[in-house]
C-alpha cells in the first residue's frame, strides 16, 4: 500500500486510471502549475508519546498573541457565554452531521428549527434555511436565488458599500455560472441609489444587494429601495449583521425579499478566521429557491410534536443539474452555538450588546476627533464601527499598539483607520488604546 492512510492499493488505482484513461497520478494532475507543486520533504517530527505531544501543542499556542480586539471589518470580538462550550461539546452535538434520520434526530432536528425561527425573528422574514459556511458564501447563494425567481434576467447589481470579502466571494460565484455582476458606485459613504435606479431602469437586472450596515460602519437608509427594487421586477436582498438587527430594522421591514449574511456576532469567538456562519432567510414564496435544509415541526401518529426535514430544494440527491445550488456541507454546529447564545441573552440581552457597543464606539470617535489628531471621513449614523483619517504614522501606531497588546483599526485605506468597539471593551482600556496611539505623537 503506497500510503498507510489512504486504503487504495496501487491495483484500486491501476483500475480508476484506466477507467478515466489517464496513464499516472502525475499526469492526472499535469495541469497543475509547475510552481505551485511542492518537490521538497515534508518537515514532520518523529512520533511522540500523549505527554510530549502535549507540552509541543502547548509551546505551539504560546506563540499566538493574546490582544484586545479593537478592529472589526468584518469579525467582532463579542462576549461569548462559558456554558456554550460545555452544551456544544456534548457527542451527541459535536459528532452530529446532517438528521436525515428523524426518529433518531429529534434533537439535532429541533436545534435547527429553534434556530431557523430565531434567525427569521430577527430578520422580519418568514423563512429561513439551516445553513452556510459564512456570511460571503450566503450572499452569493441569495445572488443565484435572485437569478432563480427571475424571468429571462442574468445580471445582478451589488453595492460597492458592502464588504470587500464580500464581493470577491460574489464575484467569484457570479463568475462561474455566468451570471453578470455590476458594481453600484458609492457617495458620500453609501449606496448611490441613483445609480441603482439606471441601473434597473435598462429592464434586465434580476435583484439588487445592499447593506445594512456598510463597510465603513455606516447605517445605511433603505427607505423606498424595495419599491425601485420591485417595481423594476427585480428582487432586494439585504445583507446584515443579526446582532445589530436586535435594534436595528429588520429587512422584512425594509421590504427586503432575502436577508443574509454571517452569524459570527452571535457571540462566535475570533479564531482565525473561522468557523463562521452564514444564514439566509426570504419570503416564503422564494423558500424552494433557497439553498441549504429547512426543519419543519409536525405531529407524529400519537399526536405529540416532533421535527422532520421539511425541504431540502438544494440537494444533489434530485435534479442535481436543474438544482439552484449543489451546496451539501451542514454548519449546523455553528447554528446550535448561535441557538444557544440568542436563547441565553434574549431580546433585553441582545439590545445590551448593542447599546453597550454602540456608547464605547460614539465615546472612542469623539475622543478621537477632540484629540486633534484624527478627524472625520463620513457624518453619518454608526452602531459599533466607524472610519476616522488621521496623518499620523499609522504603521508605528500598529506596531505601539502590538508591543501593549493591543489590535487598533483596520487600515481600509492611507491614513483612514476603521475601529470597532463592542460590549467587551471597557472604558479603561479605549482610554489605554487612545493613550498609547497618542504617546509618541504629542
Amino acid at each position: 500500500m503506497s500510503n498507510r492512510y489512504i486504503p487504495h492499493t496501487d491495483e484500486d488505482i491501476r483500475r480508476m486510471l484506466d477507467k478515466i484513461g489517464v496513464g499516472s497520478v502525475d499526469e492526472l494532475y499535469s495541469d497543475v502549475p509547475e510552481e505551485v507543486l511542492f518537490r521538497g520533504e515534508y518537515d514532520l517530527p518523529e512520533g511522540m508519546s500523549e505527554t510530549e505531544l502535549r507540552e509541543y501543542f502547548t509551546n505551539l499556542g504560546k506563540k499566538n498573541e493574546q490582544l484586545t480586539v479593537f478592529a472589526g471589518h468584518g469579525a467582532y470580538d463579542h462576549y461569548s457565554p462559558s456554558v456554550i462550550p460545555h452544551l456544544l461539546e456534548r457527542s451527541e452535538f459535536y459528532t452530529a452531521y446532517t438528521p436525515y434520520q428523524p426518529e433518531i434526530s429529534q434533537g439535532t432536528l429541533q436545534y435547527i428549527f429553534e434556530y431557523q425561527s430565531m434567525i427569521s425573528e430577527l430578520t422580519g422574514m418568514e423563512s429561513s434555511n439551516a445553513s452556510m459556511y459564512d456570511g460571503a458564501t450566503a450572499a452569493a447563494e441569495s445572488m443565484f436565488m435572485m437569478v432563480a425567481s427571475a424571468r429571462k434576467k442574468n445580471r445582478v447589481l451589488v453595492s460597492s458599500t458592502l464588504l470587500e470579502s464580500v464581493r470577491k466571494v460574489i464575484a467569484t460565484y457570479m463568475k462561474f455560472h455566468g451570471v453578470e455582476l455590476t458594481e453600484l458606485p458609492e457617495k458620500e459613504g453609501e449606496t448611490d441609489f441613483t445609480a441603482m435606479a439606471e441601473e434597473l431602469a435598462k429592464g434586465d437586472v434580476a435583484g439588487v444587494m445592499v447593506p445594512s450596515v456598510n463597510r465603513y460602519g455606516i447605517i445605511e437608509n433603505l427607505e423606498g429601495v424595495a419599491e425601485k427594487v420591485h417595481g423594476a421586477k427585480a428582487s432586494l436582498a439585504i445583507y446584515c449583521d443579526p446582532s445589530a438587527l436586535a435594534v436595528l430594522k429588520t429587512p422584512g421591514e425594509w421590504g427586503a425579499d432575502i436577508a443574509c449574511g454571517d452569524g459570527q456576532t452571535l457571540g462566535m469567538p475570533l479564531q482565525f478566521g473561522g468557523p463562521y456562519l452564514g444564514f439566509i432567510a426570504c419570503r416564503k414564496d422564494m423558500l424552494r429557491k433557497m439553498p441549504g435544509r429547512v426543519v419543519g415541526a409536525t405531529t407524529d401518529r400519537n399526536g405529540k410534536r416532533c421535527y422532520v426535514l421539511t425541504l431540502q430544494a438544494r440537494e444533489q440527491h434530485i435534479r442535481r443539474q436543474k438544482a439552484t445550488s449543489n451546496i451539501c456541507s451542514n454548519q449546523s454546529l455553528m447554528a446550535l452555538y448561535a441557538t444557544i447564545y440568542v436563547a441565553l441573552m434574549g431580546p433585553q440581552g441582545l439590545r445590551d450588546v448593542n447599546r453597550l457597543s454602540c456608547d464605547g464606539a460614539h465615546y472612542l470617535y469623539d475622543r478621537l476627533i477632540e484629540s486633534g489628531k484624527f478627524s472625520k471621513v463620513y457624518d453619518k449614523p454608526f452602531l459599533k464601527e466607524f472610519v476616522v483619517k488621521t496623518d499620523l504614522d499609522t504603521a508605528a501606531m500598529a506596531a505601539r499598539l502590538r508591543r501593549n497588546g493591543m489590535m487598533g483599526g483596520v487600515e481600509i485605506a492611507p491614513g483612514v483607520l476603521e475601529f470597532a468597539v463592542t460590549e467587551k471593551r471597557t472604558k479603561e482600556q479605549i482610554d489605554r488604546l487612545i493613550t498609547v496611539m497618542l504617546e509618541e505623537e504629542k
